[in-house]
């Protein structure tokens, strides 16, 4: 496999919209944690999120927000970092059924972010779910 430098090895990599990217990046690094991995003049730029990415890109008329999900290893530590830093919490960090904790917020350019933690390993049929190929 060749080694990209230009791409992350991210399988699925959202792109999300915002009207200025060094905001957005500089923002979603302080409040959310990620971490820089390229920036393409004032255009674009690639964030490392865990073992995953993010590419911001510029928005263009009709963009509307955008949502995304992503786990972490500690989601009440991420809520507060978070929320100290001045995020928009819509919503408080819960625990659901099926086995996870989450909590979501938006961010500056309205995109909902949602943060998950695996809480405990529970069978899909036990909460209402129909499992596929697990």
């Amino acid at each position: 496999m060749l080694n990209n430098r230009s791409m992350p090895r991210a399988t699925v990599i959202p792109e999300l919209p915002y009207d200025n990217i060094g905001e957005a990046l500089d923002w979603l690094c302080a409040v959310f944690g990620f971490t820089p991995r390229l920036r393409i003049a004032d255009h674009r730029a690639q964030l490392n999120v865990g073992d995953g990415a993010v590419v911001l890109i510029e928005r263009s008329p009709g963009d509307g927000p955008c949502s995304v999900m992503v786990r972490v290893d500690s989601i009440d530590q991420h809520f507060a970092h978070a929320k100290e830093k001045g995020a928009h919490i819509v919503r408080e960090p819960t625990s659901y059924p099926y086995g996870e904790r989450q909590y979501s917020a938006r961010d500056l350019g309205s995109h909902l972010w949602t943060f998950s933690q695996s809480i405990a390993d529970v069978d899909p049929h036990e909460w209402g779910g129909t499992p596929g190929q697990l």
